[in-house]
């Protein structure tokens, strides 16, 4: 269901109910607010739900997971403090399967897992690959499954075994395949955003404890629409 809203952004709602909403990010939005005053998707569900349930007063709505600014796909909010920290706990016990389909410059392993430590630099928002032993490096892991190549270009699959910033950017580029379009770790071109989409979510929901799972593909466009597996 595509719900319209702020600054004529497209809410895309997968699933919703008392505890928790499911929607599509679109590319360009952030995920909670920061200093440029864009808009992000805290602020539209929370306008959705005070207009959809006539909510005087703010709106409770918990992050519990992000995507970068020029990523796009599936996203969970909690819509209780309590289904926040069960899902949040979900998160970091490594219950809660976050999936991605990334295009990637040249021809990837069949499948591989990726473990690096990574530290973050505030000043410059970039992350970087380091020794272990360095102060303030947290591992990072994945998975990864190739899918199709074509035009020099892999489309893989990747599990997401932990949740570090720009830790699927960083991890493909230092074993030498950087996302397409990812100018801060990758190939400089005048693509505007990340061949990079987060297609499935997996968790226990947070009250009734079944297993919720949604999936979405990504928008038909280049690169992705190379492949013919997305169709």
């Amino acid at each position: 269901m595509a719900v319209g809203n702020q600054n004529n952004i497209k809410l895309n709602v997968l699933y919703e109910d008392n505890h928790i909403i499911v929607v599509i990010k679109p590319v360009g939005v952030l995920s909670q607010a920061d200093e440029t005053n864009d808009i992000d998707m805290l602020t539209i569900i929370k306008q959705y739900l005070k207009e959809k349930y006539q909510k005087p007063g703010n709106v409770f709505l918990g992050l519990v997971h992000r995507l970068d600014r020029m990523v796009s796909g599936v996203m969970v909010f909690a819509k209780t403090s309590k289904a926040a920290s069960r899902i949040s706990e979900e998160i970091r016990t490594h219950n809660f399967q976050k999936n991605y389909l990334a295009v990637v410059h040249g021809k990837t392993c069949t499948n591989e897992t990726l473990i690096n430590y990574l530290l973050k630099d505030e000043k410059t928002n970039t992350v970087s690959v380091v020794n272990k032993d360095i102060n303030n490096a947290k591992m990072a892991e994945l998975s990864y499954q190739l899918i199709d190549f074509k035009n020099e270009l892999s489309l893989v699959k990747i599990d997401l075994k932990t949740g570090r910033p720009h830790q699927i950017r960083v991890q493909m580029s230092h074993i030498n395949h950087p996302l397409y379009g990812d100018k801060k770790y990758g190939v400089n071109n005048d693509r505007e955003n990340i061949a990079l989409f987060a297609y499935k979510l997996a968790f226990n929901h947070p009250v009734s404890k079944e297993l919720m799972v949604y999936e979405a593909k990504p928008e038909y466009i280049y690169p992705f629409n190379l492949f013919n597996y997305l169709v």
